[in-house]
């Protein structure tokens, strides 16, 4: 089978390599779409994220969807030619957090697309039949692909505690913000802002429904939020954007008691960040890392029509074209980059 293969920063190869074996529990999928992730696109450019580094040769891509082609013998409610979305992360299944349901913390966990671990660019993929979700009638396969990001705002929204009458300030209009911004009033938030320093992005928050947007590069992000909010500020910030100049920032908006999401991974480690007006409003500050338990609420959002993830889709390249795809996905502008397999 082929397979894109990062060998160094910046270059990627089509190789062949063995078709993957298909275990007891597992399935084997002919992958159709991968979404391009910003986290492909630091190791594409930079080698690394945050504690994530490349060491060796890696495949790429997590954002996965496809069609069945094998089953394993122990596998129950898959069958071939089954259209499916693919949780990306499999768990060790017996350590602490996994077994309180948090295994997206297990330190054990194989995530695709994270080193050591080979992604999703290649055309056929072995993967564990019960991180593995059949599609319904009538939802795409580049939809399916989609369910990860948007497994990212769903968890962002669950660990903001958004309900019901919530003002959120959503900081970055990217894949991640926009899925945050459709799954918050999803859950019940009445006001969502979204804020970003490109003013394309603001605009598709602008379409896709948001209460209010924020350049970012014209206005103080407090002064702008007290102004929407008339000084009362946000009930809950989910920082997607991954600057350390917002995380800097975003106490200005929040009301006292609010809560403050960090989803988005700054370049920088260790950035400033103001502990006094942390104490003494009691601001809660919580990160929020992937995704656990998701992917089904994904699948009903998507195929009920609340969140619209296809439409986020503004570049579509194939397979054998995907250096030109991570190269122009690098261009601030796009906010989700597809590849198409070309599986029959």
């Amino acid at each position: 089978m082929k397979a894109a293969v990062m060998t160094d920063i910046g270059v990627i190869e089509m190789q062949e390599r063995p078709m993957p074996v298909c275990g007891d529990t597992d399935v084997i999928v002919e992958i159709t779409d991968v979404g391009v992730c910003g986290s492909d696109i630091h190791y594409f450019e930079e080698g690394k994220i945050g504690e994530f580094v490349v060491e060796d040769d890696i495949v790429l891509g997590h954002e996965s969807a496809g069609i069945v082609r094998e089953v394993g013998d122990s596998v129950d409610g898959l069958t071939t030619n089954t259209k499916v979305a693919i949780e990306p992360g499999y768990p060790c299944r017996r350590c602490d957090y996994c077994k309180q349901g948090d295994y997206h913390l297990c330190t054990e966990i194989t995530f695709m697309a994270t080193p050591p671990d080979d992604g999703a660019f290649a055309q056929y993929v072995a993967w564990p039949a019960d991180f593995v979700y059949p599609l319904p009638e009538g939802m795409s396969l580049q939809e399916g692909a989609l369910c990860e990001p948007l497994s990212v705002g769903i968890h962002a929204c669950q660990v903001g505690d958004i309900s019901v009458g919530d003002r959120v300030l959503i900081t970055g209009a990217g894949p991640i913000g926009l899925m945050g911004m459709e799954t918050a009033f999803a859950y019940g938030a009445s006001e969502v802002y979204v804020s970003d320093v490109v003013q394309s992005k603001l605009d598709i928050a602008d379409a896709r429904g948001a209460t209010g947007t924020i350049d970012g590069r014209t206005k103080a992000l407090g002064d702008a939020v007290d102004r929407l909010t008339d000084s009362e500020g946000v009930d809950v910030v989910i920082e997607a954007s991954g600057a350390p100049d917002v995380y800097t920032s975003v106490l200005e908006g929040i009301r006292p008691g609010g809560t403050i999401v960090a989803v988005g991974l700054p370049s920088a480690a260790e950035i400033p960040f103001d502990f006094t007006g942390l104490t003494t409003r009691e601001i809660n500050v919580q990160g929020s890392f992937r995704y656990n338990n998701t992917y089904g609420e994904a699948i009903d959002l998507i195929s009920s029509g609340t969140v619209d993830v296809a439409g986020i889709i503004d570049r579509e390249y194939d397979f054998d074209e995907i250096t030109e795809a991570m190269i122009r996905a690098q261009d601030h502008e796009i906010v989700k980059t597809m590849i198409s397999m070309d599986a029959t």
